[in-house]
């Protein structure tokens, strides 16, 4: 479907570069909103609601500068054992932060918190009935976190996934899971998507703010690589092997770990590095600036195979956020 009026035409890459725990900062949010795509980072990764406002302040100067840049979000904890949940969201109103993105509860009042500045709220879900649920709180988009995805994944494969989703839902769909290329961003439009999802390729990147360790072992890591688990956090995630190994830990025996605590997923996941399943894709680290103009020409280059193999006809047609336009390909902006 259209993408919300506050994002149309605003963006180059039809991406939104995932909010990660402990690796999404100022400078990666900046860096890709520039770049033409969606920067996020999560609240938490600031330590008090003083420093995320800071945060949000310091975003909105940078950007003010470009006025070419694509908008920016953040996202916020819906859960029981985030303490600073109505704080940070009273920041964000009086911010009014562009795109807020929901995870582990979905909440009316949150929504309405923020459609009282003409935010757009999107969240994150696994399954058709977390979806269901969402749908019901009035958010704008969901993001499909399919199987692969880093952080806590899903098990449904996301052409189920997207597809089920689709068929009740008449808003925005983002798909998590995975992705690393230009070719599966385009993979993800065509399969029903209208903004792919990607996490664990921005953590491969100069901005991230991940020590150089971490960065080293998803260069040597493949899907094969990853575990997923319950027991890091109480809700199962995908995990690098190698990290939980590092830790002292054996992968394949881990000690139960008893229900989810925000206040202190901090400390676990400094240990125990999160990716997804898209890491045998991540060959390099460029800058974030480099990475979204890769996956810009890659995307592009991906449309054309399919026009020029005769395999898309679309011509004077749009399709989701892909426009073909006498056999000419064109992003969304």
């Amino acid at each position: 479907m259209p993408l919300p009026r506050l994002l149309e035409n605003k963006l180059r890459l039809p991406v939104i570069a995932a909010p990660m725990f402990l690796a999404s900062g100022p400078d990666l949010v900046v860096e890709t909103c520039k770049a033409g795509a969606l920067g996020t980072f999560p609240a938490l990764n600031q330590r008090t609601t003083q420093g995320y406002d800071d945060w949000l302040q310091e975003i909105a100067t940078r950007l003010a500068g470009h006025p070419d840049a694509a908008p920016f979000g953040v996202n916020l904890i819906v859960h029981k054992t985030n303490s600073r949940l109505q704080a940070d969201l009273e920041r964000t109103v009086a911010h009014k932060v562009p795109v807020v993105i929901t995870s582990l509860g979905a909440v009316r009042e949150v929504v309405d918190a923020v459609h009282s500045y003409g935010g757009v709220v999107l969240h994150d879900v696994i399954s058709r009935r977390h979806a269901e649920k969402a749908a019901e709180a009035g958010v704008d988009g969901i993001v499909a976190v399919s199987a692969g995805a880093g952080g806590h994944g899903g098990t449904i494969s996301p052409f189920a996934l997207v597809a089920e989703i689709a068929s009740f839902f008449p808003g925005v769909i983002a798909l998590s899971g995975a992705i690393s290329t230009g070719a599966q961003i385009a993979a993800a439009l065509m399969m029903g998507a209208d903004l792919a999802y990607i996490g664990t390729r921005f953590i491969a990147t100069q901005e991230s703010m991940v020590d150089a360790d971490f960065k080293q072992m998803l260069l040597d890591s493949n899907a094969s690589d990853i575990i997923y688990t319950p027991n890091i956090s109480g809700i199962p995630a995908n995990f690098l092997r190698a990290s939980i190994v590092a830790a002292g830990l054996d992968p394949d025996n881990l000690p139960a770990h008893g229900n989810m605590q925000v206040e202190s997923e901090a400390k676990a996941w400094k240990n125990y590095w999160s990716a997804g399943q898209g890491v045998g894709s991540i060959l390099d680290l460029p800058s974030t600036g480099d990475l979204c103009g890769r996956l810009v020409g890659e995307y592009r280059d991906a449309i054309r195979r399919l026009v020029d193999g005769g395999r898309l006809e679309m011509n004077g047609t749009k399709r989701g956020n892909i426009a073909i336009v006498s056999g000419a390909v064109t992003c969304p902006r």
